[in-house]
């Protein structure tokens, strides 16, 4: 999964590709690369930041989901980045085909009724708060077990409202209200989330908490890092992986599944 943020802010990227031209460029290189669903997200969940209104959100979106849609390989599946309900239908009518919810359907329950009717796969990440919030001290008894209640509590939530449940992707939310000692302690523990059926979803990319480990200070110092992560998460079960740097990442995914198939 190729992450396209259409956004002035995200943590990465922000600003890069928000315009039609550059984001289709992108989306289109990462398409080459290797990824199989491009990612597309308007508004952004990087700690501290504020929330903007759904007009905005669509405004941002549409338009390059509807033209990425056109030009992509029938391979290639579009998925929508956001928490809100109006977000996600207006990128589904313009050519998405699944939705990505950081807050796991507690920002807008509307959304699972929506990807229960629409029949479209729905990712449920954990998030401790509010993008705004979640790094202000985050604290846990058992962060995989508690998560892994959260994720399991929504999945039964989802059922029940129609969501098939071949159509359930879970994310344990890497750095999503977490401190660097629950990320690895999660990464040490992906085969946990795996065990429970669904697909897992695994989104490291560029993430700080692996520039603390590595002693760099930029985000795109950590493409190497990012490539380690997906390699164990392969070995662990893990089926989606959500990345900025789509080559190298579907090398260590493609080497670490032929190792393990071996």
């Amino acid at each position: 999964m190729g992450i396209l943020n259409v956004t002035p802010d995200s943590f990465s990227d922000g600003g890069q590709y928000n315009n039609l031209e550059a984001a289709v460029n992108h989306g289109k290189k990462m398409i080459d690369e290797g990824a199989d669903i491009i990612d597309i997200g308007g508004e952004s969940t990087r700690p501290g930041s504020e929330r903007i209104s759904i007009e905005e959100q669509i405004e941002r979106v549409v338009h390059i989901v509807k033209a990425i849609s056109e030009t992509k390989p029938g391979h290639v599946q579009i998925s929508i980045d956001t928490t809100r309900s109006k977000v996600a239908e207006a990128a589904l009518d313009a050519g998405a085909s699944i939705v990505n919810d950081v807050s796991g359907g507690n920002d807008d329950p509307e959304i699972i009724n929506l990807c229960a009717d629409k029949n479209c796969p729905y990712i449920i990440m954990h998030m401790l708060g509010t993008p705004e919030t979640m790094q202000n001290k985050p604290a846990y008894n058992d962060v995989v077990s508690e998560i892994k209640h959260f994720l399991e509590s929504r999945v039964e939530d989802c059922i029940k409202a129609g969501v098939d449940k071949d159509n359930i992707v879970i994310d344990p939310g890497i750095g999503f209200g977490k401190t660097k000692e629950h990320n690895l302690m999660l990464l040490n523990n992906l085969n946990a989330f795996v065990k429970t059926g669904y697909t897992v979803l695994l989104g490291t990319s560029r993430k700080r908490f692996m520039g603390s480990i590595c002693t760099v200070n930029t985000a795109d110092e950590l493409i190497g890092a990012t490539a380690a992560t997906t390699a164990l998460g392969v070995q662990a079960g893990v089926k989606m992986f959500r990345v900025h740097d789509v080559k190298p990442n579907r090398q260590a995914a493609d080497v670490a599944w032929a190792i393990l198939n071996s």
